[in-house]
């Protein structure tokens, strides 16, 4: 899977030097009124040129296309004490990891504080909006929103009456979402579906519409009465009890003579790869929409929290992949995932429903639905574990549930490896996380990984740190760049922003090539509306050849780049990236545009 950003084209630099120099100037400022326009870079002459006359600027366009890889695993890590209280104190050197058994290098180190929007304080101030609003003779603006909470209900897998439990205790809690929160709802299935926003009613009205939606199972009872956990041991881990079982619950449900095992045999074969088949389409269906929803998390400018409300679904090892690739999605989109057991508090008694024939059948069905309900919970805790969530469990107060969930662990330890001598060949690496003098401590991490089956190239892993970047709001400063916006309104109803962006050059590092200074830098601007939803924006790339003497210029006077934006009047956020490739520095700067 890859994430498709398209871009609309515009013409970058504030001036061009003469056609042999070519070099990037910066317009007079100024943070309100109507831009002046963009001058295009000189065009080099359509013959040969030597190379000493190349031009020394480039300035092109691309749609970047941002592809996961796992060259650098993430590891997130949640330690709590004997008395469930979160761990927030402990350094680099107090980790231990081992892939496969063996040790490994902990190169990369941060104390994530998901519960604490502290990353939003260099955010512009609401302040901003409500001053530009009160200059306008209108209203204050919304505030920004600080979070964006998913409700996502697996309606594949959750029978009736626990849909309707969740159902109202989700209904109580978007009640108690605050002013800066922004909410949608999911659904497995996709039969409902509400995007972010903060219309608390329309939220609650999507939550009324849930309903079981089974995508390949049938209401009826079959003969013989096999459940997905139990076909996967007939069919994939060839469990001679589990056959022996369901022979003789066949033998029993249709009636056959003992001189009839072999064709019993054959049905409960035949009814295994059915239900196997169906649970395997539902397992799929749910782990895709769920990566699909992470994706679209991904896009939104701050902090971002699943809550998978299920009852677990069962995972056989070829779809242990799909549910790797989820978390890993989600660990690079910062994005956590909370679960809650629909189930609630659930006992070992078997199910009513299901037909119960004969001694041996009944006694091996109860066993497999003990194991079932349990490898369900574990899927939960697995997802929860490996992204630095919650998970809630056998427990009827699901509203405590959602507010448990809805508030990240207050410290999440990132722990980042290279493997060492890693083989291309897509297997499971089981991972084990230890602290050091942690005999008390509770470690809560991800289980493992599966390898890639080839490596990124330096351009991709480019593009995929931008595209994390651009859709944060957390500030970074490698680079000294200076954010402004100006806008200007051609009629009522429509306006043209445009976004400034001076780096100091001093900062930047170039490499020598013949009589050239060359790096490139790339500048990636993004607009959100006032729910956090993309609206629009573009990334450009500037390809810099410069000779010694315009370096000095641009050393003194910075390079500024802008992009303008054709939008409706509103209130939007500005999210600016800039990433060169030299020093592979990067700086990232939130602003904020407020037209009426």
């Amino acid at each position: 899977m890859h994430f498709r950003f398209g871009f609309a084209v515009w013409t970058m630099l504030g001036a061009s030097l003469a056609a042999q120099q070519g070099g990037v100037t910066a317009p007079a400022g100024g943070t309100t009124g109507a831009p002046a326009p963009a001058v295009a870079p000189a065009t080099p002459p359509a013959t040969a040129a030597p190379k000493q006359n190349a031009p020394e600027t480039k300035a092109t366009e691309e749609a970047a296309t941002f592809h996961t890889r796992v060259n650098l695993v993430m590891v997130p890590v949640v330690v709590r004490d004997k008395y469930d209280k979160v761990v927030g104190t402990l350094k680099q050197e107090d980790f231990r990891l081992a892939d496969r058994g063996k040790p490994q290098e902990i190169i990369k180190f941060s104390v994530e504080m998901p519960a604490r929007p502290a990353i939003y304080r260099k955010a512009p101030d609401d302040a901003a909006f409500g001053e530009a609003a009160a200059a306008a003779g209108g209203t204050p603006a919304a505030p920004l929103p600080d979070r964006f909470v998913a409700y996502v209900f697996d309606d594949v897998h959750t029978n009736f009456t626990d849909l309707a439990r969740v159902r109202d205790a989700a209904i109580r809690h978007v009640d108690s979402l605050g002013p800066k929160d922004r909410a949608a709802v999911y659904t497995t299935s996709g039969q409902v579906t509400e995007e972010f926003t903060d219309d608390r009613e329309a939220l609650k009205a999507a939550i009324r519409k849930l309903l079981p939606h089974p995508i390949a199972r049938s209401g009826a009872t079959q003969c013989p009465d096999i459940s997905y956990y139990q076909a996967d041991l007939i069919v994939n881990k060839n469990d001679p009890m589990a056959l022996q079982a369901a022979v003789a619950d066949t033998m029993a449900c249709a009636n056959m003579d003992p001189t009839m095992a072999t064709a019993a045999q054959s049905m409960a074969q035949g009814a295994a790869m059915q239900v196997l088949g169906s649970g395997e389409q539902e397992t799929h269906v749910s782990l895709f929409s769920l990566t699909e929803i992470v994706r679209r998390m991904g896009t939104m400018p701050g902090q971002r929290v699943i809550l998978l409300v299920s009852p677990g679904f069962i995972t056989p090892n070829d779809l242990l992949q799909e549910m790797t690739d989820a978390m890993d999605r989600a660990i690079k989109a910062n994005v956590v995932i909370g679960t809650l057991d629909a189930r609630g508090l659930y006992t070992d008694m078997p199910d009513a429903s299901r037909s119960m024939n004969g001694t041996v059948a009944i006694g091996l069905k109860l066993r497999y639905d003990r194991e079932a309900a349990r490898a369900q919970a574990d899927v939960l805790g697995a997802l929860a574990a490996g992204t630095g969530g919650n998970f809630f469990e056998n427990n009827n107060d699901l509203y405590a549930g959602f507010e448990r969930l809805a508030a990240p662990p207050e410290y999440v330890y990132m722990l980042g490896f290279s493997p060492q001598n890693l083989k291309l060949d897509g297997s499971f690496h089981p991972l084990k996380v230890t602290v050091k003098n942690g005999v008390s401590l509770n470690i809560q991490a991800r289980k493992g990984y599966y390898a890639p089956r080839h490596l990124s190239d330096p351009r991709e892993t480019a593009r995929e740190e931008i595209s994390e970047a651009l859709f944060s709001r957390e500030e970074m400063t490698d680079l000294p760049v200076a954010l402004t916006t100006q806008y200007f309104k051609p009629t009522e109803n429509s306006a043209r922003v445009t976004v400034l962006m001076r780096v100091d050059a001093k900062k930047l590092r170039f490499r020598k090539e013949d009589d050239r200074n060359c790096n490139e830098l790339t500048i990636a601007t993004a607009l959100f509306d006032r729910n956090g939803n993309f609206v629009v924006g573009n990334q450009k790339r500037l390809e810099m050849k410069l000779r010694d003497e315009t370096l000095a210029k641009r050393l003194d006077n910075g390079l500024t780049v802008r992009s303008s934006f054709d939008v409706k009047p509103g209130a939007y956020m500005v999210r600016l990236v800039v990433r060169d490739a030299e020093g592979e520095l990067m700086s990232a700067s939130n602003g904020a545009v407020d037209i009426r």
